[in-house]
């Protein structure tokens, strides 16, 4: 599949659609052929029921006994109930089977798709198509193909036996459903359109709506709920709008179907009365007549019924497929062997590196440095600088376009993204919470027993927080960590990052939502890292910085200045002026004290 997120396949992949549905059901041909074999026998087995019935009556005219052909239309007509039951099932069964397979290759898939690209959809939209996508297909996919399958073999089974009956009122029936399946044809393309633009609205719905939630303080503070409030209920009501069509085109084939049951039952029993009374037909061939007309009715309304599933059905795997289609990060797995170096190797360097983020203008240009075990390195510079760029080519969310970066000694190109992330950790500024517990948080990196967790815990002066909960490290923190204060999000970031012991810790903004005294633990902690960790932090407290080995300063993309703080703040005007207003607790100062 090709075509655009969120818009409509066009008419030549309609058919490609279609059988990519029947591939889905490919790893469970098995199940199917069962089941399918089970529908059809319990076909069969009402095939059978109309001639004994017509055998019973006839018998009933001449005296004859009917408990044997009684007993049989009986124990048929359980067979087939029961059968028809367990092939059903079966289908379902295989049904929930393709949801789980879809659901859990779309999970994979979209867990791994390059940063650029996830940035370019919209997060609502994406679960729509793991959701309500994959749900449509459950309550389509396997019971239209298989009413397909089985009302086209039980209309020829009912079709061969009217025949056999009379021919006569098979043509009359006949007439009667090839006017309805020609309006019903007439408006399948239109049916399969419409549902994929009802999905593709209803994932608008559903990513309003988690843009709306995930703002809520935002909204509220700015008194904006009726302004969001009317905005998703516009998506809501485009839903609406989109459901009614398809529910229109759906609704305008049903009646078709019901005609042609109708009429068809009301001509056998015309022309069949008129040919019984004439005596070109007995009574008991009538009623069996009158049967295969039911029998053949049911089945080829399932099959419309199919048809129109299936075109429903196709527009949801469409969305489905696209999504599936995004590009992700081509990588080998997380087991590949870890990287290793000589002691006096960096742990990372960058060799002239060039960046863009698409167009002429580059993000970074000509950027130089490296950082050895054991280093504190900060990065400070003005917003737009390129400072978290940086740090987005270090974790390889994005390559360079130009120039070269080195883990350990070894080139990014010749890495997998996995090993380079092997040696990292990265606490970003939002400082990201998991729903969860705080262990859960907490060992996202890595496995780890109570005793490593509290002293993560109490380098970052959590300890207290954990202690006076009732469940301790395994409370709740809530969604998006909405339990804990902006503080202790950022230094439960910063308490996973410690834990995984990682070669290389990213650090963006670490200290900026904390106060003085939670700010003096972090840095305390960072200064007992391990002597093989290099940490790299953009900051732009004073406090933090001047605790730097090494500061480079950023402007424009370039690295225009480095050395540490009492280097910079005598060589560097750019540092002075960016830092010069600065005190420890951030409140302004003269420039002239900044070094004393």
């Amino acid at each position: 599949m090709t075509a655009e997120l969120g818009h409509p396949a066009h008419p030549e992949q309609q058919t490609a659609g279609l059988l990519d549905m029947a591939r889905l059901l490919r790893p469970h041909r098995g199940t199917v052929t069962a089941a399918v074999l089970l529908v059809l026998t319990a076909a069969g087995l009402g095939l059978a029921q109309p001639m004994i019935a017509a055998e019973i009556i006839n018998r009933v005219r001449t005296s004859s006994s009917v408990t044997g052909a009684t007993v049989a239309l009986v124990a048929l007509f359980i067979a087939q109930t029961a059968v028809d039951t367990a092939g059903r099932y079966l289908l379902e069964r295989t049904g929930e089977s393709v949801v789980l397979r879809l659901r859990a290759a779309l999970v994979r898939r979209l867990l791994r798709l390059r940063i650029p690209v996830l940035a370019q959809h919209r997060m609502g939209d994406l679960i729509s198509r793991a959701s309500s996508d994959t749900a449509a297909l459950r309550d389509s996919l396997t019971r239209s193909l298989v009413d397909v399958t089985v009302g086209t073999l039980t209309v020829i089974g009912a079709t061969i036996l009217m025949l056999t009956v009379d021919p006569v009122v098979f043509l009359v029936v006949l007439g009667v459903f090839a006017a309805a399946a020609m309006s019903v044809l007439g408006v399948m393309d239109r049916i399969r359109v419409a549902g994929e633009q009802a999905q593709a609205a209803l994932g608008k719905f559903s990513a309003d709506l988690e843009r709306g939630l995930s703002a809520m303080r935002t909204i509220r503070v700015h008194r904006a709920e009726d302004v969001e409030t009317l905005r998703i209920a516009s998506s809501a009501r485009a839903a609406y709008n989109a459901g009614i069509r398809s529910a229109r085109l759906t609704a305008a084939a049903q009646p078709a179907v019901q005609l042609a049951a109708s009429g068809s039952f009301l001509l056998v029993l015309v022309f069949g009365g008129m040919r019984v009374a004439s005596g070109s037909l007995q009574i008991g061939d009538l009623i069996a007549v009158l049967l295969y007309a039911t029998y053949l009715v049911m089945p080829l309304g399932n099959l419309l019924e199919g048809l129109t599933m299936m075109k429903r059905a196709a527009g949801a795997l469409q969305r489905v497929q696209e999504g599936l289609d995004l590009p992700v990060e081509e990588d080998e797995g997380p087991d590949e062997p870890p990287l290793t170096c000589q002691p006096t190797t960096p742990v990372l360097a960058f060799e002239n590196v060039h960046f863009s983020y698409g167009g002429d203008r580059l993000a970074l240009q000509g950027v130089s440095f490296e950082l050895s075990a054991g280093s504190r390195t900060a990065i400070v510079g003005p917003s737009g600088a390129g400072k978290s760029t940086i740090l987005s080519l270090i974790c390889r969310f994005h390559e360079p376009t130009l120039g070269t970066i080195s883990y350990l000694g070894h080139p990014s190109a010749n890495l997998s993204r996995a090993q380079c992330r092997q040696l990292i950790s990265l606490v970003d500024q939002d400082a990201p919470v998991l729903h969860g517990s705080l262990r859960d948080n907490l060992v996202l990196t890595r496995p780890a027993d109570d005793g490593e967790i509290e002293h993560v815990l109490r380098q970052v002066n959590l300890h207290t927080l954990v202690e006076s909960l009732p469940q301790g490290v395994d409370a709740t923190v809530g969604e998006h960590g909405a339990a804990l204060s902006g503080g202790e999000r950022q230094r439960l970031a910063i308490a996973r990052a410690l834990l995984a012991e990682p070669a290389l810790l990213l650090l963006d903004e670490p200290t900026a939502s904390l106060d003085t005294q939670n700010e003096s633990a972090i840095m305390n902690a960072l200064r007992e890292l391990p002597p093989h960790t290099a940490v790299l932090v953009i900051a732009h407290r004073l406090s933090t910085v001047r605790d730097a080995d090494r500061i480079l300063v950023v402007d424009d993309g370039r690295i225009i200045n480095a050395g540490t703080h009492d280097q910079l703040v005598r060589s560097s005007a750019r540092y002075r002026q960016f830092l010069g207003s600065q005190s420890e607790d951030g409140t302004h100062i003269p420039l002239e004290e900044v070094n004393t």
